[in-house]
């Protein structure tokens, strides 16, 4: 038996899945690394970090399955976009990586959008934002002069990792559209948007496929992570990318709702949609596309709540469930570091909203899985106007192993969701990993051997309409509270 390995590097933690060449997940393993928060919107991760918890993972993974290192045939990695790793000359890591939920560069993001907004919306089918790695850099430039003057390369996340694995200096097309320095219509480095960054292409790696092979793990590699010095390594790509194909959605028209960390609505389409509050990317099938919307704190707010109040997610749960769809009135919205869709602004704030003497804890708890369903709600509304329609969806992402929280994202967003046996983007890096080893013949075949619905979710459609009620008093006291 052979098996191929993926791992992910997340929001807060790594996770490694273990493929064999039937389709199977062997083995799974993850590992937390920290968020380094601060003042302004700061939000920063240690690439080191991502390395270490990476060898954890992978060690224990063969530790688990008992497999021998030379029986894994292929390797690969994924990690969100933006994140850029700023090395010297010498492949030296020069600060902490600035994360995508970063706000810091609102300043620069503004300046582009004004001087530069339809130009780099026609190169990189995005407006300047906070998230993408042009403005970050553009700060980092401005408040860390003295770092920045060492830059000798850059690589994003993933990349970075592949690196410490095999040496290479590549990243994959995907990951280059969401740095706002590369042209889609040239499929290149931007010369002149590397130039606003002060930038040359000779400090980019160079682009590739996702499934193309980047290199070998070295031996100083093989003694860290357990696996076989000479393992072949895949480029990979973006983790959003990877669980669109990881839950089987390669057709125009399939979606996937997401809830993690952040929440996503992606839609596999044949073409771009050009709008500031739409994300585009390519996907993995030449010719297709996943564009979508986004909310910035989906499972981050249920987090954030249980650390700030206590109890574990299985009590808050109980709790939640006990109170009535609607929660008695009150209303929370996610905006704990700003918003994506549709409103694209990072100094909104989340809030509670209705607050009477009736309400409890559970109230609470139910009212954060409830604000998070109406924010995406909000994404679904702004992607429909466009043209972009969802009958039904694959749920994916941390947030819908909760029961619950998956019967109220059904009612909310008033459409059939299908869950799936594996869905995160480890188990979607694995697949990949596997097309390029020969396990299967092509995204479809890994699809139709790999992906298993486990269950569906119907909307309840008089509890649809009660939501309907209350998005109307949610986005109108989201829109009060913007304005104050």
């Amino acid at each position: 038996m052979r098996y191929v390995l993926g791992i992910d590097f997340g929001g807060g933690a790594s996770k490694a899945t273990l493929l064999d060449e039937r389709g199977r997940v062997a083995a799974v393993a993850a590992a937390e690394y920290p968020t380094h928060y601060g003042d302004g919107g700061m939000a920063e991760q240690d690439p080191r970090d991502w390395y270490e918890a990476a060898c954890k993972n992978i060690r224990s993974v063969l530790t688990q399955s008992g497999i021998q290192p030379c029986e894994i045939a292929c390797v690969g990695l994924d990690a969100a976009t933006h994140t850029a790793v700023l090395l010297d000359e010498e492949f030296r890591v020069l600060r902490r990586a600035i994360y995508w939920t970063d706000t810091r560069s609102a300043e620069e993001a503004r300046s582009l959008r004004a001087d530069r907004g339809a130009e780099i919306l026609a190169a990189c089918r995005h407006e300047p934002d906070t998230v993408w790695t042009l403005p970050q850099l553009m700060y980092l430039r401005k408040k860390e002069p003295d770092v920045y003057a060492k830059i000798g390369h850059i690589l994003f996340a993933k990349d970075y990792v592949r690196h410490c694995f095999t040496g290479d200096l590549l990243t994959d097309r995907i990951e280059a559209e969401g740095s706002m320095l590369f042209d889609v219509r040239t499929g290149d480095w931007s010369d002149e948007l590397l130039s606003v960054a002060g930038l040359t292409r000779d400090k980019m790696p160079r682009i590739a496929r996702p499934s193309d092979f980047a290199g070998t793990v070295t031996e100083e590699a093989a003694r860290r992570t357990g696996l076989r010095a000479g393992t072949p390594v895949i480029v990979g790509t973006t983790d959003t990318a990877l669980e669109v194909f990881a839950c089987g959605a390669v057709r125009a028209g399939q979606a996937t709702v997401k809830l993690a960390t952040a929440g996503r609505i992606c839609i596999v389409s044949e073409r771009p949609f050009l709008d500031r509050n739409i994300i585009n990317y390519s996907f993995l099938k030449e010719g297709l596309f996943y564009p979508g919307s986004a909310t910035k704190s989906a499972a981050a707010s249920y987090r954030w709540f249980r650390d700030a109040f206590g109890g574990s997610y299985a009590e808050l749960d109980e709790l939640a469930a006990k109170v009535p769809a609607g929660c008695d009135g009150l209303l929370f919205h996610p905006y704990l570091n700003g918003e994506l869709t549709p409103y694209a602004d990072p100094a909104l704030r989340g809030s509670f909203v209705g607050i009477g003497g009736q309400h409890r804890k559970g109230h609470f708890a139910r009212a954060v899985l409830e604000g998070v369903a109406l924010s995406l709600y909000d994404c679904l509304l702004y992607l429909e106007e466009r043209g972009l329609t969802v009958a039904s969806a694959f749920a994916i992402g941390g947030g819908v192993k909760s029961p619950l929280w998956r019967s109220i994202l059904a009612d909310v967003l008033g459409i059939r969701l299908f869950t799936t046996e594996n869905n995160d983007s480890s188990f979607g890096c694995a697949m990949l990993a596997g097309i390029a080893a020969g396990f299967f013949a092509c995204e479809e075949d890994a699809v139709s051997r790999c992906c298993k619905v486990t269950g569906e979710i119907v909307p309840d459609l008089q509890r649809h309409a009660l939501y309907q009620e209350r998005f109307a008093a949610y986005r109108a006291a989201g829109r009060a509270l913007a304005r104050s």
